[in-house]
């Protein structure tokens, strides 16, 4: 660490981007081969053989990321590249910020441990549109500083455009936006007053614009999906156990990101402390996930750090025991909740160490009760059973029957997992009535379908009746995956009945989404 404190003070940009590489090759080193992409991560990939300006989950930017990772062959290590390569940019800006904010060396290596070794390790690990968030707006409190220090237009014109890519990203970044303009409103009304900001504001709606058109010209169909969030998920979320998570996740680091907000509350920076309060006060309100917030933290970090170095400057004998002592205890701190942090332990030991994390609530799922595994693992495991053995019971098909085959899946993940671990096999589609697979089902022939491979966790008893024969070829045995006892059905000759059922409930699905 001495060594990488020297060449930060000879070169400030160098410590940056050591802590950005160490945070690249730690994720792919610090991973178990016992795990498999998580649920989420195959709908998202999905979206690449799909290109369009919006989908019934999220918008398109995650698409643009999965076509070009099935360009490139769609392997592991490209799925993993997106959310690592925005972590580690995270950490490059973190320290940039710290170096704002007139911290040195030993601050920017404060920051960064703080931030590799807390919940970002795990949330920069998946595929998802976390990773993107938490950069867009650490990006944006960045140059809000820079903005205070020198009153340039292109800082807010800048604000803008990563404003528009967040909006492109995930439409939470709304919650940002009003935490932000509160913020300004509070503090910095000038600011509102100006061209730039306008400028800015107008670029982020331009970049936004396309995906805004696409879900006018769907009936907003964000609406039926923060509806069904709310129901199913949201409403499990209390506001303890929001705040509970809040010191869990960020555990390591407490006394780092609680001084930096105290520091830029009581500084001329105030105003990102205040985007930090008026963001958590929506989320609380409005029952989010515990994860939303963590893009909220990181200038947190950045701002603390900086802190802690001036106030250890004015007591050079107490800084001498503590400096060390405060870049070792996140690393102590971690060392015991680090399998939470990196895939590191197989299913197995986790289960062994479920007891130890419990009292932390990481192991409640989004349905408000306690499983054996945290439910990112759980949901990390069984696909590439699932995928295979599909794969196998539409081998076992006559040959002359195969394009008169549907596969039909009871969730999304079920679908993409399918469909992904058989990208370079000759395997029609799998699909789904589960959210955007409701765009991509597949025309009937003209003869209709002659054979379904139906996936489900919960199959109906009643099928049998409207097959001419109705079997089970497959089912998921891993012992520790959320599919566990998923089955793989083969149905013979759907009758009518079913035929116009299963177009009835496509179109009743798309109803509810406001595609009608």
């Amino acid at each position: 660490m001495a060594y990488f404190l020297y060449w930060g003070m000879k070169s400030p940009r160098v410590l940056p981007l050591l802590l950005a590489l160490v945070k690249f090759v730690s994720g792919y080193l610090l991973s178990s081969p016992a795990y498999e992409l998580h649920r989420d991560e195959y709908l998202y990939l999905n979206y690449g053989r799909h290109l369009a300006w919006g989908y019934l989950e999220v918008p398109p930017l995650t698409a643009l990321q999965s076509w070009v990772t099935l360009a490139l062959g769609g392997d592991w290590f490209w799925v993993k590249f997106w959310p690592l390569l925005w972590g580690s940019l995270t950490v490059y800006v973190v320290g940039r910020a710290v170096q704002r904010l007139g911290g040195g060396p030993w601050a920017v290596a404060l920051a960064g441990l703080s931030y590799l070794l807390g919940a970002y390790a795990r949330l920069n690990f998946l595929f998802q549109p976390n990773s993107f968030e938490v950069l867009a707006f650490t990006v944006v409190c960045y140059w809000l500083i820079c903005y205070q220090q020198q009153p340039a237009p292109r800082w807010l014109y800048a604000i803008g455009a990563v404003l528009g890519l967040a909006l492109l990203n995930k439409y939470s970044a709304l919650f940002f936006i009003l935490a932000l303009v509160g913020a300004l409103l509070l503090t910095q009304r000038r600011i509102l007053a100006t061209r730039a900001f306008w400028g800015g504001a107008a670029l982020a709606l331009l970049l936004w614009l396309p995906n805004l058109a696409w879900q006018i010209s769907h009936g907003l169909p964000v609406r039926h999906h923060m509806a069904l969030l709310h129901d199913t998920q949201l409403v499990n979320v209390s506001v303890g156990g929001f705040w509970q998570s809040q010191l869990v996740m960020n555990l390591p680091s407490l006394w780092v990101w609680v001084a930096g907000l105290v520091a830029l509350l009581r500084s001329p920076y105030r105003v990102v402390g205040l985007v930090y309060a008026g963001g958590l006060l929506l989320l609380t309100l409005l029952h989010g996930k515990d994860y939303y917030a963590l893009g909220y933290y990181p200038i947190l970090l950045a701002a603390g750090a900086a802190w802690w170095e001036q106030w250890l400057q004015a007591r050079p004998r107490l800084g001498r025991v503590m400096r060390p002592a405060l870049l070792l205890l996140p690393v102590l701190l971690s060392l015991r909740v680090l399998p939470l942090l990196f895939t590191l332990e197989p299913p197995a030991r986790m289960l062994a160490l479920g007891a130890r994390f419990e009292k932390l609530g990481v192991l409640r799922w989004e349905d408000g009760r306690n499983h054996p595994l945290p439910q990112d693992y759980a949901d990390m495991l069984g696909w590439r059973e699932l995928a295979d053995k599909t794969w196998t019971a539409y081998q076992g098909l006559p040959a002359a029957a195969r394009g008169r085959t549907l596969i039909l899946t009871a969730n999304y993940g079920q679908a993409g997992a399918i469909n992904y671990y058989n990208r370079h096999r000759a395997l029609p589609p799998a699909n789904s009535f589960n959210g955007s697979y409701l765009f991509w089902q597949p025309v009937a022939p003209a003869q209709g379908w002659q054979y379904i491979l139906l996936i489900d966790d919960e199959p109906d008893a009643d099928l049998a009746h409207h097959f001419q024969s109705l079997r089970r070829v497959g089912e998921v045995r891993n012992a520790y995956a959320r599919e566990r006892g998923t089955v793989i059905l083969l149905g013979i000759h759907p009758d009518v009945i079913l035929r116009n059922y299963a177009r009835q409930e496509h179109q009743r699905q798309l109803a509810e989404w406001g595609q009608f």
